[in-house]
């Protein structure tokens, strides 16, 4: 086996373990369900994560940063505290591969958000691609086939918030260093989501605790996993593979909580991450470099 084959097969090894990684971080937001708001679940995730990123935080306070630049900050900790708070009501609500297949559309968020508010242009393919995502989620959705509810609302709305945090972040990126970019992230949401959580709060039992803890803990080592994927493989290699993040959804949504196997939602997801896998092959060829985020990398 030739290093490259060894470095793609290591990718997509990391890949599918980032999916594992988010579908169970996933399914405790299920299993909680609405016995906390989505407020307060929401803040107690990144209460935790922001104790893991503390001892990366400290040294990037001390050092500082400009006016301009602690208003991106405030910014995209807005935006994202927005996308975090209609997630967890979504995830509470609906099948778990249902919140699967609508957050594949983030990254549409972000290319069309690019075109309008930092002048990238969009070629006819990528209209095209963007053109059968849409039509993919028609299909997750089915409007006028079956009621939408808050909860399709409301996982809409937050793959509008997380596509423009990512572009706040995207500006951030060529500012400061990544380090700063994931922790300020972390210190943002928390202190946006402080107010809301305290005005719909309930005393919280020792085991939702933990469970919010290890939501953290899931979405820290996700995001290692994929990082490791990207730095082992290209984008074209372990983008595709997201897609099994949809089957083990609707596995664990159908044999652990009951949910009703739909095909529609996989037939509709996969529509979507072939879309977003042949813009990222497109743009690799052409910029030999992607500007597409996968579903994860705007998320949580």
């Amino acid at each position: 086996m030739t290093e490259t084959a060894r470095s793609n097969v290591s990718g997509i090894l990391w890949m599918l373990l980032a999916g594992l990684v988010f579908v169970g971080m996933n399914a405790i937001v299920r299993h909680l369900g609405t016995a906390l708001p989505a407020p307060q679940s929401a803040f107690l995730r990144f209460l935790f994560g922001l104790i893991f990123l503390c001892p990366a935080l400290v040294p990037i306070l001390r050092t500082g940063f400009s006016m301009p630049i602690w208003k991106l900050f405030g910014l995209r900790g807005a935006l994202h505290a927005i996308g975090v708070m209609l997630w967890f009501y979504a995830m509470a609500r609906l099948p778990l591969a249902e919140v699967t297949a609508l957050g594949y559309l983030n990254p549409i968020v972000v290319t069309v958000g690019a075109a309008l508010f930092l002048g990238e242009r969009l070629a006819m393919r990528r209209i095209i691609a963007i053109l059968v995502a849409l039509v993919g989620a028609v299909i997750v959705l089915r409007p006028g086939f079956r009621e939408l509810g808050n909860g399709q609302i409301a996982q809409l709305c937050a793959a509008v918030s997380f596509g423009l945090s990512y572009l706040v972040a995207k500006r951030l990126s060529a500012l400061v260093s990544p380090v700063a970019v994931v922790a300020m992230m972390s210190l943002t949401v928390t202190i946006a989501l402080l107010p809301f959580a305290v005005a719909v709060w309930v005393p919280p039992t020792l085991v939702q605790t933990a469970w919010l803890a290890l939501t953290a803990a899931f979405a820290t080592a996700g995001h290692y996993a994929m990082t490791r994927a990207f730095a082992a493989a290209p984008l074209t290699v372990t983008q595709p593979v997201t897609f099994l993040q949809l089957v083990w959804a609707t596995l664990l949504g159908t044999f652990a909580f009951g949910d009703p196997l739909d095909p529609f939602i996989l037939l509709g997801g996969a529509i979507i991450i072939a879309a977003i896998s042949y813009m990222t092959w497109r743009e690799a060829r052409v910029r030999r470099r992607v500007i597409t985020p996968l579903p994860n990398q705007t998320k949580l």
